[in-house]
């Protein structure tokens, strides 16, 4: 639990010092670094399962695919292609590059990366990324990325620490068989503190729709989000039979431990805060 601790407050640090330093390009940078990490760990989950994703080539895309929203704003260079084209390629590579009974499994854990992961991931880059004309200011949309990252994470924090002390209930005993309902329900609540606390701070930067009630509000349903989108991770975690995805992170595991709440949370976040 030391370990786990440490490595959080660590983390929220570094988080915190890229956003004030480098503000937009250095949360696109980071948002991007994460995802092909989190992508690299979701392929080796996926070689423990018997399948052959193609790794290198997979890993490029997937970070083209989860920068491509900055790009489109800042270049005009439009997203939709990239996953088409990378469909096409890897369709071509698995006749050259797989045996005949392993070209639907590499296929479909390849392909299935870069949508749950590396596209999944880009709304919290579509969520960062000031669009010309709006009224939210750049610094806005950053405390906007942060609100739903600590949304996301507080979580599990908060699931977790009530867990310890109140869980009695199996949430999902075949899957992550310490999670419990009142975990769950401890999570939620923490979200819902924090996603006020942090509108609250943020007031001035952050739309004015964006009150600490209605904040409170829209971090409920994201905070349910979340604990699936950690449960996703559990199952293929179970499927692979691997422990932690990774070993990167002392007492937490690996990168795609980090990442996985916020897999699912990016997107109903970007249309549940009207960016969409």
């Amino acid at each position: 639990m030391a370990k786990r601790i440490a490595s959080t407050l660590v983390l929220w640090v570094l988080l915190l010092a890229v956003l004030w330093f480098f503000r937009t390009l250095g949360a696109v940078a980071l948002i991007v670094a994460i995802s092909v990490l989190t992508l690299r760990e979701f392929y080796r989950l996926m070689a423990g399962t018997g399948s052959e994703p193609f790794v290198a080539l997979g890993l490029l895309f997937g970070g083209l695919i989860t920068a491509a929203p900055w790009v489109e704003v800042r270049y005009g260079l439009p997203a939709y292609p990239l996953l088409a084209l990378a469909t096409v390629v890897f369709s071509c590579c698995i006749l050259a590059g797989r045996e005949p009974d392993r070209r639907v499994d590499a296929l479909g854990s390849t392909l299935f990366g870069l949508v749950y992961v590396s596209l999944l991931l880009g709304y919290l880059v579509r969520i960062v990324t000031p669009v010309p004309g709006e009224p939210l200011a750049p610094d806005g949309r950053l405390i906007l990325c942060l609100w739903v990252v600590a949304v996301s994470k507080f979580c599990d924090v908060g699931a977790l620490l009530t867990g310890l002390a109140l869980g009695r209930h199996p949430m999902a005993p075949k899957t992550s068989p310490k999670k419990t309902w009142e975990g769950a329900v401890g999570g939620v609540v923490v979200s819902m503190g924090v996603g006020a606390g942090v509108a609250w701070l943020g007031r001035g930067l952050l739309p004015a729709s964006l009150t600490p009630l209605h904040a409170a509000l829209v971090a409920a349903p994201l905070a349910v989000v979340a604990i699936v989108s950690d449960l996703i991770e559990s199952v293929l975690k179970r499927r692979a039979a691997i422990k932690d995805s990774g070993g990167g992170v002392p007492g937490i595991g690996g990168i795609f431990d980090l990442s996985d709440s916020l897999i699912l949370t990016a997107p109903v976040a970007f249309f549940l805060l009207g960016l969409g």
